[in-house]
């Protein structure tokens, strides 16, 4: 199967995208089949159909080529995020969700890739590297579009935001599951949002419990449960 194989978006992307993921698929079949380290730069650039001065136009190394589809999905979260008008927060979770639909319809490659890094201790600490730019990329965007907001819940939204990615992208690559972009977008919503009419709670919603010093902490919790349950 080669990458225009997946899904046909990248065929429909431009051809210098297309040529470098090309080699990445590669790249990533040898390495699957012989091993990152016993597979050498030539092996895959005449996989690829390129030469040896042509991979390394297009990456600086081996490492790089494992990774290189998400220089590209990089810089398509930060041209949508530029280019939003919506709210922020939403703004945030589409880049997200598009992210995980271009892995779906790569998902033999992101799979392939998924099994090479495991076996890597290098190729691990990038993919570290690579989750924390999207953090950054996104936690950036935040700042810049709600000033004044808590830096703090910027922060957690943003890594709950790429752990929830990566949590279904992870067991969709171990077919464990079949998660859907749809199936993102709903777990996405459930992430708690900084929003200033949340900054406090409404006094209608605040219950004032009175209990003896002595009684025990066990006895004022399963009390405090069955009162609370009335109230519903």
């Amino acid at each position: 199967m080669t990458v225009a194989d997946y899904g046909g978006h990248v065929a429909s992307d431009d051809s210098a995208t297309a040529r470098r993921l090309t080699v990445v698929d590669q790249a990533l079949r040898l390495f699957a089949e012989k091993g990152y380290e016993a597979t050498t730069v030539d092996e895959i650039a005449e996989a690829a159909g390129i030469s040896r001065r042509t991979f390394f136009r297009q990456f600086k190394s081996k490492e790089d080529v494992v990774f290189a589809d998400h220089e590209s999905q990089l810089a398509q979260a930060r041209e949508f995020l530029a280019a939003s008008q919506g709210d922020p927060w939403d703004a945030v979770c589409e880049a997200v969700v598009a992210v995980f639909e271009r892995f779906t319809q790569w998902r033999e490659l992101a799979a392939r890739r998924y099994r090479v890094v495991r076996q890597v201790p290098a190729l691990r600490e990038r993919e570290i590297v690579t989750v924390f730019r999207y953090d950054r990329l996104f936690t950036d965007y935040l700042r810049q579009q709600l000033r004044g907001r808590s830096d703090l819940a910027l922060v957690q939204f943003t890594a709950a935001v790429t752990a929830t990615h990566n949590y279904l992208l992870r067991r969709m690559v171990r077919g464990e599951s079949d998660a859907s972009p749809a199936d993102l977008r709903s777990a996405l919503l459930a992430i708690p949002r900084d929003r200033p009419d949340q900054s406090a709670p409404d006094a209608s919603d605040m219950i004032v419990a009175v209990f003896p010093r002595d009684m025990p902490p066990r006895q004022v919790a399963d009390l405090l449960a069955r009162r609370l349950d009335t109230l519903d």
